[in-house]
């Protein structure tokens, strides 16, 4: 059966990231695309930070980036900065870009150890430019010095997510999407297929699809609640089940960081991200070593300003629907399932969702090899995702509370155990597939954690050692003098994006 009209259940995030992309298949055909929201119904709006993949996205919407930063309040981000994750006190920046370049075939780590080795006391992180702009609090884009002699400067977005929600429902609007408010009050399948044929509102209305798109959040009305897809549950690995947030203001004249911060407590972590207008904050933790009560408190505690709401408190279980597209039902967002944003993914899967499912997707019909595609492949990048937040936890040296005695001495994925033994023994870790997170963040991750290469590739020592030295030297002097003048990040907003009132 041909799709001729698509029903997206829910807004927020999810929901108009959905019907901006999908508006654009309305152009030269006649598609209907409708999306179903209620203002009673409050969004979860925490996924603030996101990477640079969300750039791409933006991009090929065609949206103008300094018009949607000023709508949104945003900033920009060149990594996050982790504190107290290996030992307390310490602390470290997992960069987005590379440390460095490839050598001869290698990359940077191979030389960077082979080096360190015979003599050379400098620290990795001065081999990346996102790192020490970060530590400086400057920032420029590439083409703003746009010199092939010079490392480009990767980096993603601080949003204001109910902001970026609704520049996203003018986009959508503009290009045909329709909008209906109210609540869904029944489901109906249709008997021989048991797919979803209509939704019915409170108010009588009904509205009948070919394909829908479930942005319903946690609750997950239709792949869950109609449908019955099941459940897989992470938290014997993810053990977080609670966060509770809050806006607060920054103190004035500020500087506003080009990065977010990841300050991990006695049962979880508190995340900071800074707006134009305001921080956004939250306390991830683990109900089972932390009440609320507790949570709530230090958070109030470390946050830079005066709260600018009532505290938010969210409960959820980490993991994933068993199928992401069933039937006729694609879940996208927090439907589709939950991995807490300590690294800024949450935004990326509803992105990366959405990319799937208008790859694969043929308007002429819904075919089991379409759904087997999605589920297969968005299955595998949550499961990378996850190991790659495990390995958070589990790499640490903390025992200070229960909590983190469990996290280091917990089971972890043998897929994860295979990754840290291979970089220890050799510095070398294989980005599989097209699996998110590169070499680098695997390697800023477990450095920072206190996972030492051991080894390197030993190729690497058969290169001439001046000819490296100098080589080394070119990388660390390009990124110093790039640094050295790059304006304040709060300059460079000021000039390029400033934020429009609300």
């Amino acid at each position: 059966m041909a799709i001729e009209s698509i029903v997206i259940v829910g807004g927020g995030t999810a929901g108009w990231m959905a019907a901006a992309a999908l508006s654009r298949l309305k152009t030269g055909r006649e598609l209907a695309v409708t999306l179903v929201e209620s203002e009673q119904i409050g969004t979860v709006g925490v996924g603030e930070a996101t990477i640079p993949p969300f750039v791409q996205f933006n991009q090929l919407l065609e949206i103008d980036e300094a018009e949607m930063l000023a709508a949104v309040g945003g900033t920009f981000k060149l990594g996050i900065q982790f504190a107290n994750w290996g030992a307390e006190g310490e602390s470290y920046i997992h960069p987005f870009g590379s440390y460095g370049y490839d050598v001869a075939g290698l990359s940077f780590p191979h030389i960077w150890h082979r080096m360190r080795q015979e003599g050379d006391k400098r620290p990795i992180q001065v081999f990346n430019l996102e790192t020490m702009a970060a530590y400086f609090g400057k920032f420029s884009r590439t083409q703003d010095y746009a010199r092939d002699d010079l490392p480009p400067m990767n980096y993603a977005y601080h949003i204001d997510a109910g902001r970026y929600a609704r520049f996203l429902r003018g986009y959508a609007e503009a290009r045909g999407v329709v909008r209906q408010e109210g609540k869904v009050a029944d489901v109906s399948l249709d008997p021989e297929s048991g797919y979803v044929s209509s939704i019915t509102m409170e108010d009588g209305a009904r509205i009948a699809g070919d394909l829908f798109i479930d942005c319903s959040g946690f609750r997950g009305l239709l792949i869950e609640q109609a449908l019955e897809t099941g459940y897989e549950d992470w938290r014997h690995l993810l053990p977080c089940d609670r966060a509770v947030a809050v806006p607060c203001d920054r103190p004035p004249n500020a500087p506003v960081a080009p990065f977010t911060r990841a300050t991990a407590h006695g049962a979880g972590w508190q995340w900071e991200v800074p707006l134009q207008h305001r921080n956004g904050n939250g306390h991830v933790y683990c109900s089972e070593f932390m009440s609320d009560d507790e949570a709530w408190s230090i958070l109030r505690s470390n946050i830079a300003g005066e709260p600018g709401a009532e505290p938010n408190f969210l409960r959820f279980v980490t993991g994933r629907r068993k199928k992401f597209w069933n039937r006729n039902v694609v879940a996208i967002g927090l439907a589709a399932g939950f991995m807490e944003p300590l690294e800024s993914t949450s935004i990326h899967l509803i992105g990366t969702g959405i990319s799937k499912l208008v790859a694969v997707l043929s308007l002429s019909g819904i075919t089991q090899p379409q759904q087997d595609a999605y589920n297969r492949l968005t299955g595998k990048e949550y499961a990378r995702i996850r190991d790659f937040l495990v390995l958070h936890y589990n790499a640490t040296r903390r025992d200070d509370t229960q909590f983190w005695d469990h996290c280091r001495t917990m089971a972890v994925p043998e897929t994860l155990t295979e990754k840290i033994e291979l970089f220890r023994a050799t510095g070398q870790i294989f980005r599989e597939e097209d699996e998110l997170f590169a070499e680098t963040s695997w390697a800023a991750v477990m450095m920072g954690q206190g996972i030492a290469m051991e080894g390197h590739n030993p190729l690497a020592d058969t290169l001439d050692r001046e000819k490296l030295a100098r080589e080394m030297g070119e990388i660390e002097k390009s990124i110093r003098f790039l640094v050295e003048h790059m304006p304040a990040h709060g300059d460079y907003l000021n000039r390029y994006c400033p934020a429009r009132p609300a």
